[in-house]
C-alpha cells in the first residue's frame, strides 16, 4: 500500500475490498489442485480467507423510531430538546467520568479543551507525532506550536522519556494520543505534567472504553476528547465529546462551545464571553445513545479476538504485536503489528501488505512522517507564527523533526488491520495468522516479483 495512505483511507479501502473478496469466496471450490491453496494468491494461488468482512458503519432498523421522532419534532438543535444532555449523562456514566460535553467533532473537542486549559497564541503543546493530522491542527488553530515527543516503537504511543527534553518556558500542555485505542503510559506523563505545571489533554478520539490501570481513557488527564466520526466504534457521521472529573472545567468547555454563553459555575462576563459554535445536534445524540450496549459488546469481542491473534502472531518471527502498559486494555480501532522485512527475505512492507491483502486479509501501513508533508512548514512560514517566534526558534523546531527516530521506525515498519475484522469469528482470526504464515513461507519468491 502507498506510504501516504491515511487511517481513514485504509479503512475505506479495506471495506471496499471485502466485497470483492466475498465474490472470490463463491469460486473457491473451483480450484483444480490442492497445491493451488499453498501458492500465494498474489502469485496465482487461492486466497486463505474468502468470506469478506463486516461492513462498517452498521445500521439497525430498531434505531429508526427514535430518530424519526426527533426529525418530526422539529427540535433539532442542542437548545431545543433534551437528547444531547441525556447522551452526555449516559456517556459520562459509561466512562466513569464526572461530566461529559457533546461537541460537533473530535477535532472541535480538542480545540475547546486546549482553549479551556489556557493554551494561547505563542504557546507550545507537546504531542505525539504518530496520529491523525487533526491532533496537529487543533493545536495550530490556537496559533500554538505542536512540539513532538518521540514515539515508542513497542507501543506506538508517546514515549514518556522523550517529553522533558521538549519542554520550554512556553510549554503549556501535553496531549498524549491513545492511538488505535491503545492507552498511553499515563502515570509518567501525568507526573511530568504536574512537575512542570502543565495541563494534560487526552486525545482519546480512537479510545472509547480503553482502560489504563482500572480507569477509562479520557478520565486520566484534565480533559479527554473523543470522536464519533463514521469510521469510529461509536459512530454518528460526525460528533465528539469532552470528558472530565472536573465540573468546573466542563462548565468552561460548555460555555466556549456554545457561543460563549455562561454555564453553571462559569459565569464569564455575566453574559457572553469568548466562544464558538461547536454544538452536537439532537439527532446525533439519539443515534449515539442507542449504540451504547452495542459498543460494550463489540469491545469485548474485539479484545478477545485481538488477544487470540496476538498469541498466534507472536509465534511468527518478524511479526511483533504491540505492547500495552501494565494493567491496561486496548479497544483496537486498528490492530497494529511491527513488521521486520529481514525475517521475510527482504520482502518490503508494501509488497508484504499486497500479498497478505491478496489472501483476503486487507492490511497496510497507516501514518507516515506527516511533519514532512508541508502543513507545518506552511504554519511556521505564516505571518502569525513569524510574529510569535524568532526565526532561530522556528528553524530549530523544523530541524527537530529529524530527531524523531522512534517515530520514523514506526512509520516504516507498522502494519495494521481494521477494527471490523476483529468482529469476525475465531476461524477468521486463524485465517489472518495463516495468511501471514503463507506469505512468509513464500516471501523469497514474492520478493522477486
Amino acid at each position: 500500500m502507498n506510504d501516504k495512505l491515511t487511517r481513514r483511507n485504509f479503512i475505506g479501502r479495506a471495506a471496499a475490498g471485502s466485497v470483492a473478496l466475498g465474490w472470490l469466496g463463491g469460486h473457491r471450490a473451483t480450484r483444480a489442485f490442492a497445491a493451488e491453496a499453498a501458492k500465494p494468491a498474489l502469485l496465482g494461488g487461492t486466497p486463505v480467507h474468502a468470506g469478506g468482512w463486516a461492513k462498517w458503519p452498521q445500521w439497525r432498523e430498531a434505531w429508526e423510531p427514535e430518530l424519526l421522532k426527533v426529525w418530526r419534532s422539529g427540535h433539532w438543535f442542542r437548545g431545543s430538546d433534551v437528547h444531547v444532555a441525556e447522551f452526555e449523562r449516559g456517556y459520562a456514566q459509561l466512562l466513569g467520568a464526572k461530566r461529559c460535553l457533546a461537541t460537533a467533532s473530535g477535532t472541535t473537542a480538542l480545540i475547546v479543551s486546549l482553549h479551556v486549559m489556557d493554551v494561547d497564541a505563542g504557546d507550545e503543546v507537546i504531542v505525539s507525532p504518530y496520529t491523525f493530522s487533526a491532533s496537529y491542527n487543533a493545536i495550530l488553530s490556537h496559533k500554538t506550536l505542536p512540539v513532538f515527543a518521540d514515539t515508542d516503537p513497542a507501543t506506538l504511543t508517546m514515549d514518556p522519556e522523550s517529553i522533558e527534553s521538549r519542554i520550554t518556558e512556553r510549554t503549556r500542555a501535553i496531549m498524549p494520543v491513545h492511538i488505535f485505542g491503545m492507552p498511553c503510559d499515563m502515570d509518567p506523563i501525568i507526573a511530568i505534567a504536574r512537575k512542570h505545571k502543565l495541563a494534560v489533554v487526552e486525545d482519546a478520539c480512537q479510545a472509547w472504553l480503553a482502560e489504563y490501570k482500572g480507569r477509562k481513557c479520557g478520565t486520566l488527564g484534565d480533559l479527554g476528547c473523543f470522536s464519533f466520526q463514521e469510521s469510529k466504534h461509536l459512530p454518528s457521521g460526525e460528533g465528539g465529546a469532552i470528558t472530565s472529573m472536573s465540573e468546573e472545567l466542563i462548565d468552561k468547555c460548555d460555555s466556549f462551545h456554545n457561543c460563549g454563553r455562561a454555564c453553571g459555575t462559569f459565569k464569564g462576563n455575566g453574559c457572553f464571553t469568548r466562544g464558538s459554535n461547536f454544538r452536537m445536534t439532537q439527532a446525533q445524540a439519539v443515534l449515539l445513545s442507542q449504540q451504547f450496549d452495542k459498543l460494550v459488546k463489540e469491545t469485548e469481542i474485539r479484545r478477545a479476538n485481538a488477544d487470540y491473534l496476538s498469541a498466534n502472531l507472536r509465534q511468527i518471527q518478524g511479526i511483533t504485536p504491540m505492547r500495552l502498559p501494565e494493567n491496561s486494555r486496548a479497544v483496537w480501532h486498528l490492530y497494529a503489528m511491527g513488521y521486520d522485512a529481514a525475517r521475510f527475505n527482504g520482502l518490503s512492507r508494501e509488497k508484504f501488505s499486497q500479498a497478505v491483502s491478496a489472501e483476503g486479509v486487507p492490511c497496510g501501513g497507516v501514518y507516515h512522517e506527516q511533519y514532512f508533508d508541508g502543513m507545518l512548514d506552511e504554519a511556521i512560514a505564516s505571518r502569525g507564527f513569524k510574529r510569535l517566534w524568532s526565526a532561530e526558534r522556528l528553524k530549530a523546531y523544523r530541524d527537530s523533526f529529524q530527531e524523531l527516530k522512534g517515530n520514523k521506525q514506526v512509520c516504516e515498519t507498522t502494519v495494521a488491520i481494521t477494527q471490523n475484522m476483529l468482529l469476525a469469528d475465531r476461524k477468521a482470526m486463524d485465517d489472518i495468522t495463516e495468511a501471514i504464515r503463507k506469505v512468509q513461507a513464500h516471501s523469497a519468491a514474492l520478493a522477486k516479483t
